[in-house]
């Protein structure tokens, strides 16, 4: 399948499905869940990084469960909006995981969501290093999930 500009992906879902947020890290594969109306975001768990097929198959298999028709993607663009070797490497992932799944992608700048959620994660929650670690991804994908709703829902 092909990638998508976020509001195309979001037009073309059928009512009531949802969008899967996938935040593809090095080591584990941070995923976050719409809710039915595309208005939130959450966290929903994460992902040990391995190969496509694998990943591929399970992130398939939570769309069947919860009802997903899309994925969104993060894109790590350099700190100055350009595209360097890693948001490259981010595309051809999602191209290959739009393809293994079937479903339609579109990808997102994730730049900062893992700073983000860090900072509040100890500022606000007053989280153990280790129990940070826990959670950061799925966080992570969630604020970039939710950053990719907030401004497709203005365009509509």
């Amino acid at each position: 399948m092909s990638l998508f500009n976020m509001t195309d992906l979001r037009a073309g879902l059928p009512p009531g499905q949802r969008l899967i947020g996938v935040d593809p890290g090095t080591r584990t594969i941070g995923i976050a869940l719409s809710d039915t109306l595309l208005m939130l975001a959450s966290p929903y768990g994460s992902l040990k990084r391995g190969k496509l097929g694998a990943n591929a198959a399970e992130i398939l298999a939570i769309a069947r469960r919860e009802g997903a028709g899309g994925l969104v993607v993060g894109l790590p663009l350099s700190m100055d909006g350009s595209k360097g070797p890693a948001a490259q490497a981010a595309r051809d992932w999602a191209h290959a995981l739009s393809d293994a799944t079937g479903l339609p992608a579109a990808l997102w700048d994730e730049r900062l969501s893992s700073a983000a959620v860090n900072r509040f994660l100890i500022d606000e929650a007053d989280m153990t290093r280790k129990r940070r670690a826990e959670v950061v991804d799925r966080m992570a994908a969630a604020y970039m999930l939710q950053a990719a709703l907030d401004a497709s829902k203005a365009q509509e």
